[in-house]
């Protein structure tokens, strides 16, 4: 059987909560608080919405304050509330 490698994105909070996701993005919006537009890289004022992308999403930061590390496979991140640390990981199945 081939192996196949799967992307995936685990996000922990700095007390500890662990999150998990097939995909992310990152969400602006505009000066009416009103969706403006999605990204695939962080940037201050963004928030992270982890996947699904409908309303039963893992989960929703509040807007990114700071950008503490950004490398190919860890971001770290301040919001208003709490530090992240956004990790990629790889699985491998068969």
């Amino acid at each position: 059987m081939k192996e196949e490698t799967r992307l995936t994105w685990v996000l922990e909070r700095e007390d500890g909560l662990l999150k998990a996701a097939k995909d992310v993005i990152w969400i602006e919006y505009g000066d009416d608080n009103r969706f403006k537009e999605q990204h695939s890289e962080i940037g201050v004022g963004r928030s992270l919405l982890m996947s699904p992308f409908n309303e039963f999403f893992t989960w929703q930061t509040t807007l990114v304050t700071e950008i503490l590390e950004n490398s190919e496979d860890v971001i770290k991140f301040r919001t208003k509330n709490s530090t992240y640390t956004l990790k990629k990981t790889y699985d491998k199945s068969e």
